[in-house]
């Protein structure tokens, strides 16, 4: 089954270019064009065209081997597209999807669920809890709440889930669902919950941190999702960051699956335009026949909300992925940056939208590298300073363990001695340095909001 990190489960972990018609609009509904083989040609098509690995598919694919468009792009881009050194698909973000669902999502921050994300937290996968909770969920409304440990759905428990098909069908599959908690307190309670429209604050805090001493403060703010709503608010934000002359940054993105390519570099040029303008903040690389007229260089904006960045501290876990890692990536060149938390997911790669027939296909089209040409990061931006992402503790919270990390590599240049299990900490005291890149995939946070 294809990994699933997205804010809903049509809208694959990406970051999607929205800033090109690159082959124009698909068949319609109502033509011939978009019987289920119609579609199944458009998606082969343009597959050969766009996937960015396009040079690896065989020349005799057919669609007759596939029963759906769906099942076609999933299967032809994970058995041809490249592996990694244990034979597993790398690409696993291609996808088909309601264009509908993607347009509400990307556009309006917008999707139609129960509202929470989660993560299993032991190797087995059994203790399933909840990271975040959206304001104004149908979660909200039953009272799920960060760091509640969910015991069962409908009187199953979730090793009966688990060993049958997986909690995450069950959320796909079901309209209403009974949810037995267990609350930080270990006290037990059970909520009926339906799915409704759920709309995301992409920007849910930020606040100046005082330093004292006259120094200025540190800006600290959290995104949750790349997309369009986000950009008013972060303008708001860096314009308030500009006025406090701040210099030091926490980007919390520790659950931020990615998005939109425009919102990223928006907030590149908010953090990056005063120090690296007219410098390069990003390189896009289609494959060798798309390449000539699609590739592209963006460069640092200075906008008026751009502030005089000197260090910047990325709050991440194995599910910070794609945008995210390209602002991450994209300042690394032109600013201390420090990654705080555990390794990134690891996608330097997106997806262009092609729509056809109501559907959208997202193939992967595209790498992504910055100002060094250093973009191969399928294993994860490295961790510099561990740290647990406690779930007891409230995001951002000043006893939140990344929050003490950050600000002691802001204050002092080193990591604390807190790690997270199994890591071995720098001790006290000893300054930080950039680690190699990782070679392997991270554990995944699977960290999917339904």
């Amino acid at each position: 089954m294809r990994y699933l990190v997205a804010l809903l489960l049509i809208a694959t972990l990406t970051a999607c270019d929205d800033g090109g018609d690159f082959s124009g609009a698909g068949p319609e509904v109502g033509t011939g064009a978009c019987s289920v083989d119609g579609q199944k040609e458009f998606v082969l098509v343009n597959l050969y065209a766009w996937y960015l690995w396009n040079d690896q598919l065989p020349a005799n694919l057919s669609i007759d081997d596939y029963t759906t468009p769906e099942q076609l792009v999933e299967e032809v881009t994970t058995t041809y597209g490249p592996q990694d050194a244990d034979g597993n698909p790398i690409d696993l973000f291609s996808s088909v999807g309601s264009l509908q669902a993607d347009t509400e999502f990307f556009g309006e921050g917008r999707f139609e669920g129960f509202g929470f994300s989660w993560r299993f937290v032991d190797p087995g996968g059994t203790e399933f809890r909840i990271t975040r909770v959206f304001s104004g969920s149908p979660a909200a409304g039953g009272g799920l709440d960060r760091g509640q440990r969910l015991l069962g759905l409908n009187g199953r428990t979730i090793e009966e889930i688990e060993a049958a098909e997986g909690v995450s069908a069950v959320f796909a599959d079901n309209d209403t669902l009974t949810f037995e908690m267990e609350r930080v307190d270990t006290t037990i309670f059970s909520a009926s919950i339906t799915k409704d429209i759920v709309t995301i604050d992409p920007v849910p805090q930020w606040r100046l941190i005082d330093q004292g001493n006259g120094l200025p403060p540190v800006g600290y703010v959290e995104l949750s999702t790349f997309v369009s709503t986000a950009n008013a608010e972060l303008d708001t934000v860096f314009a308030a960051f500009r006025d406090a002359n701040v210099t030091d940054v926490i980007l919390d993105l520790r659950y931020n699956g990615g998005g939109l390519v425009s919102t990223a570099e928006l907030l590149g040029d908010m953090l990056g335009g005063d120090v690296a303008e007219n410098l390069v903040f990003s390189l896009t690389e289609f494959n060798a026949d798309r390449a000539a007229s699609n590739n592209r260089t963006a460069f640092f904006a200075r906008l008026a909300s751009s502030i005089n960045l000197d260090q910047l501290v990325v709050i991440a876990t194995s599910g910070t992925a794609s945008a995210s890692e390209l602002v991450t990536n994209g300042l690394i060149p032109h600013a201390t940056v420090t990654i705080v938390g555990d390794n990134t997911f690891g996608k330097p790669v997106g997806q262009i939208g092609l729509e056809f027939c109501e559907k959208i296909l997202r193939p992967t089209s595209f790498r992504l590298a910055n100002a060094d040409g250093d973009g191969d990061y399928f294993g994860g931006l490295p961790v510099d300073c561990p740290a647990t992402d406690e779930l007891s503790v409230p995001i951002g919270d000043d006893l939140d363990p990344n929050m003490i990390a950050a600000m002691s590599v802001l204050n002092t240049g080193a990591c604390p001695v807190v790690a997270l299990p199994g890591r071995q900490s720098k001790p006290q005291g000893q300054p930080h340095e950039r680690r190699p890149r990782a070679t392997g995939r991270p554990e995944r946070d699977f960290a999917s909001a339904f």
